[in-house]
């Protein structure tokens, strides 16, 4: 059975970085393209990037675009989403999802979650 668990999270300050990990286990990541969420308090979860089962092809939001990098490692079967210039409106829960009938990355039909890492910017 696949399972995400995502790990990175934690307090920065505004204008810090981060890099959040995805790890998978039950299946080889290669088969999946990975997608990264974010749910602040309050607010509806949010698609943040998105990389394509190589990693030829990667998508990011417009509000991380320029700050973030997402990548992975299908070796480690591991996915990644580097991010820096955080602002304290990045706060929020990240969440890595991936998908597995598709050439693309998308932000639907989603096959499995994980549980998300908390993500505080704050001085």
């Amino acid at each position: 059975q696949l399972h995400l668990v995502e790990s990175g999270g934690g307090l920065v300050q505004p204008g810090g970085s981060l890099r959040l990990s995805c790890a998978v286990s039950g299946a080889s990541l290669a088969d999946y393209s990975v997608s990264w969420f974010r749910q602040a308090p309050g607010k509806e979860r949010e698609g943040v990037s998105c990389i394509t089962k190589r990693g030829g092809s990667t998508h990011y939001a417009d509000f991380i675009k320029g700050r973030s990098t997402i990548s992975r490692d299908n070796g480690n079967n591991t996915a990644y989403l580097q991010m820096s210039r955080l602002k304290p409106e990045d706060t929020a829960v990240y969440f890595c999802a991936v998908r597995g009938d598709t050439h693309g990355c998308y932000y639907s039909n989603l096959d499995s979650w994980g549980k998300g890492t908390l993500v505080i910017v704050s001085s």
